[in-house]
């Protein structure tokens, strides 16, 4: 009577967090260990009894490890139905084990291309080809092979193992995981291969210049959670995160309290924490949005000054709108938001007090935010059109004081500049055509998304004082250069002493002149900020 085999692992990672003790508990459970070269010589050393895939396949590792598990002994073992009698006649035949679970995680690809020394040689040894072969084979097989790509996956798989085996759903769960993997990693390849400039391939040995735009792109995210809707009821949306978000991004919210978000509050929340963490972290910084617009913002002395600030620019749009701040949300900001009685949709913080936790418990519907403090933004902007998809680079440029220059006879006083800084910081996040007054570390009147740039100071001039705020002295910020002096005019005539403004115009000279005329400063940038 023929003895069946024990069931067989085959474990080959490059990732080896926790594995000895899975191994052990595989091994605990009666599995027999196969494994590959540097992973089978952990396993031993961790006094494991593990078989070296050499000796199943009788050929040896060659070509620098190359090739160790492409062999009919190793896919046979991984493809071969169990429900199929021919296909098991084929394994009994050839002497070759089923392989009934996979444990595989493969080369560090970009890890070791992100590394400013990498050469084209580096990066071409760090393709995987074995490993990629076997999570394909044994995912397709999943309905007779468990396989495991994640260390996460591990205790879910020891646990089913041990109640008598991995669950059918289970393993069509891995097996969906592995192709989204393995996707990824040939993005990855086909990401950098695909953006090496001409000629790289002749000097394999250099470290190889790249084009930010690769031939072919290949974008790969991960659905965090679906939405009741996108921007309006009748249309669906869903929220997906890259797979290793930059630190201080929005997607790296840890949800303290609160209804679910929605598009729309992701969409506002990420136009709020974008605009207040551009902001030194030592003043504190408030900033309210509404439909992705800035329609307050200011420091203060405090969490709660910067807050009460940012309030008076517009206290009618900002009912209903996203709050963030660059420090933490304490008792004071709670209690003055309940005197304000302002209704807000999303509060966003690197910190919520325990004090402030109590006293937002009786808001249950406000979603509150917590993610940390960090200069990052994401390498890419991407903004989808009919059959394409639009890529840059993301918007990082911040004008220091020495890249003004002053162009009008009037010369800045120290405060103006201060107030044309801020300004023309909070402008870089208004939807362009944008107008911001400012003044004293707070807007005053924001003028957003208008087809003529007369419209939108026209605008910002009317929110000022429809919230009962004088702009004599106050510093305008236009994101992008005035084409006529008409625009110049209307701002000056509100009360304007001072303008930011990129240049630029054929009409500089007009504008300059217009300004000396009007006895204001007006200052150049050299750098646009549209923004739609």
């Amino acid at each position: 009577m023929t003895t069946a085999p024990p069931p067989t692992a085959l474990i080959s990672v490059s990732d080896k967090t926790g594995l000895v003790d899975f191994a052990r508990a595989l091994a605990g459970q009666g599995l027999r260990l196969l494994s590959t070269g540097g992973t089978a010589r952990l396993l031993a050393e961790a006094g494991l009894a593990v078989t070296e895939v050499a000796e199943v396949t009788g050929s040896p590792e060659m070509l620098d490890g190359r090739v160790k598990t492409l062999h009919p002994r190793i896919h046979g073992g991984l493809l071969a139905r169990r429900d199929l009698p021919e296909h098991m006649a084929a394994l009994a035949q050839h002497g070759i084990a089923p392989i009934d679970l996979l444990v595989v995680n493969l080369y560090p690809f970009a890890q070791a291309t992100a590394r400013p020394d990498c050469t084209l040689e580096d990066a071409i040894e760090n393709i995987d080809i074995g490993g990629p072969a076997m999570l394909r084979a044994a995912a397709k097989n999943w309905a007779d092979v468990a396989v495991v790509i994640d260390p996460a996956d591990y205790a879910r798989v020891l646990a089913e193992l041990a109640a008598g085996g991995v669950r059918r759903d289970t393993r069509f769960m891995l097996a969906k995981k592995v192709y989204a993997h393995t996707a990824a990693y040939d993005g990855m390849i086909s990401n950098y291969l695909g953006a090496l400039q001409p000629g790289a391939e002749d000097r394999v040995a250099a470290i190889p210049a790249r084009e930010p735009y690769p031939a072919v792109y290949t974008l790969q995210l991960a659905k965090t959670q679906d939405l009741r809707y996108g921007e309006n009821p009748h249309q669906s949306a869903a929220f997906y995160r890259d797979a290793a978000p930059a630190p201080g991004t929005l997607a790296g919210w840890t949800q303290r309290q609160g209804k679910a978000l929605s598009y729309n509050n992701i969409a506002d929340a990420d136009a709020a924490w974008e605009c207040v963490k551009s902001f030194d972290a030592a003043t504190p910084a408030c900033v309210i949005v509404k439909h992705a617009n800035p329609c307050g913002v200011a420091v203060g002395a405090t969490a709660v000054e910067a807050y009460l600030k940012a309030l008076k620019t517009d206290p009618t749009s900002a009912y209903g709108g996203i709050l963030a701040l660059n420090c933490a949300f304490d008792a004071e900001v709670v209690a003055a938001i309940n005197e304000a009685r302002q209704f807000v949709e999303v509060a966003l913080a690197p910190a919520f007090t325990p004090e402030a936790r109590t006293l937002l418990a009786a808001k249950p519907n406000l979603r509150l935010l917590e993610l940390p403090l960090a200069p990052a933004t994401n390498a890419l902007d991407m903004k989808r059109v009919g059959g394409g998809l639009l890529l840059q680079s993301h918007d990082a440029k911040n004008v220091a004081p020495s890249e003004l220059r002053v162009v009008t006879k009037l010369q800045p006083t120290a405060a103006q500049m201060a107030d044309l800084l801020f300004a023309w910081k909070v402008a870089k996040f208004v939807k362009s055509n944008a107008i911001v007054f400012c003044a004293q570390g707070m807007t005053l009147g924001v003028g957003a998304g208008q087809m003529s740039r007369v419209d939108s100071a026209r605008i910002a001039a009317i929110k000022a004082a429809n919230a009962g705020l004088s702009l004599q002295g106050s510093a305008v910020a236009s994101d992008a250069f005035f084409p006529f002096r008409d625009g110049l005019d209307v701002v000056i005539d509100a009360g304007a002493a001072c303008v930011v403004q990129p240049g630029g115009s054929v009409r500089d000279d007009e504008v300059i002149a217009a300004a000396d005329e009007r006895g204001i400063a007006m200052v150049f940038t050299g750098t646009r900020h549209f923004r739609h």
